[in-house]
């Protein structure tokens, strides 16, 4: 990456929800309080994990947003606020490079904490 001046550290962050709408809602609830400069949905998936004793299988769609690392806890504590499941999924991967541009856009279009 580029200097800290142009650049922040970065993060992917991945969010599970039931459908199309329960998607748009969050990613632009996530998008207006400028937690986050992009979130693309991703239909048709399904997830299969252990659930209350046993295995459960259920079709989802994917959140992928991008954000600043700085920012995971309040990401985080929005998700928890304002998902519709009990222990909605919340995991951050570092975003280690990429086009410096864009990483620089991300550290614009995001608050700072």
């Amino acid at each position: 990456m580029e200097s800290a001046s142009t650049t922040v550290p970065s993060i992917v962050v991945y969010v599970t929800v039931t459908n199309r709408e329960a998607g748009k809602k969050l990613s632009q609830s996530i998008i207006s309080e400028k937690l986050a400069a992009c979130v693309n949905i991703v239909p048709g998936i399904e997830s299969v994990y252990w659930w209350e004793g046993k295995v459960q299988s259920d079709a989802e769609e994917l959140l992928i947003i991008k954000t600043r690392e700085s920012l995971l806890d309040a990401l985080t504590e929005h998700v928890k606020a304002n998902h519709e499941y009990d222990v909605p999924e919340v995991i951050s991967l570092p975003i280690t490079g990429g086009n410096s541009k864009y990483l620089e856009w991300i550290k614009n279009s995001t608050r700072e904490n």
